[in-house]
């Protein structure tokens, strides 16, 4: 059984994004396991938006995600500060090269 296997006898895990009326982006709700995808969209919707707050669901498979490690987040997004190479006006105009 390799890492992203599960064993036969479990179903896969589904990540689950609901849509509220109020709201234009899907918000990750919580995770469920279903033998396929019609039946975690029915889970879904049955265990997230049991007082019709959703608009829309989405469900994925957890192991089509992939993640930053939360352990490694300081290089991850760290700032473009003092990296003056990521900025257009640390270039100086080409030699020869019109329209620039």
């Amino acid at each position: 059984m390799s890492e992203n296997k599960t064993p036969d006898n479990e179903w896969p895990m589904w990540e689950v994004f609901v849509r509220s009326s109020r709201g234009l982006s899907h918000v990750h709700a919580g995770s469920l396991h279903a033998p396929d995808a019609a039946m975690a969209l029915r889970n879904a919707r049955d265990l997230y938006t049991r007082r019709n707050e959703g608009t829309s669901v989405w469900v994925v498979p957890t192991e089509v995600i992939t993640a930053s490690d939360p352990d490694s987040k300081g290089g991850f997004f760290e700032s473009a500060q003092g990296k003056n190479y990521r900025h257009a006006t640390y270039y100086g105009k080409s030699e020869g090269v019109p329209h620039l």
